[in-house]
């Protein structure tokens, strides 16, 4: 894995809202970002997933980072053909890394790994498998406008 990236930015997302976006190159497995935040514990994960509208969290072992208050990482779409993924280094920091090579201009996104945003993603992937369902039964199972939503998990995380 290489140095941290310094070219990201933030715009609109074809996705959802605001999105997370580098202007630089990006090789596959190259180190994006560390992901920092607050650190809080599972029963005020559970808390502000419950009282809150925005939570944005990654999961770390026994900790919950809540990047809530950050200027890039909470921007992340999620995707379920990914370009990154989150990773943890020898000392536990979060990393964000590319899974693949990525180009300038492109959107950073993350599976964010929680079962229900399956039943809401409009991505490539989710919106191929809802057509050939379409056609297989003649059903639609989809929201109508439901789109990927921040998450409030990592690739690797479970619900608070």
């Amino acid at each position: 894995m290489k140095h941290y990236h310094r070219h990201l930015f933030v715009q609109e997302s074809p996705i959802e809202g605001k999105g997370l976006y580098c202007a630089a190159s990006v090789l596959e497995d190259e180190i994006i970002m560390k992901i920092e935040g607050e650190i809080i514990s599972g029963d005020e994960c559970e808390r502000r997933e419950n009282e809150e509208d925005n939570v944005y969290i990654f999961w770390n072992g026994d900790e919950y980072v809540d990047v809530k208050h950050t200027d890039d990482i909470k921007y992340i779409n999620h995707n379920c053909d990914p370009n990154c993924y989150v990773d943890a280094d020898a000392n536990g920091n979060l990393l964000l890394v590319a899974a693949r090579d990525i180009n300038p201009g492109e959107e950073l996104t993350i599976d964010y790994g929680y079962d229900e945003i399956y039943d809401i993603c409009s991505c490539d992937v989710c919106s191929a498998e809802e057509s050939s369902d379409e056609e297989e039964t003649g059903e639609s199972d989809s929201i109508p406008g439901a789109t990927a939503v921040k998450s409030s998990e990592n690739d690797d995380a479970e619900k608070c």
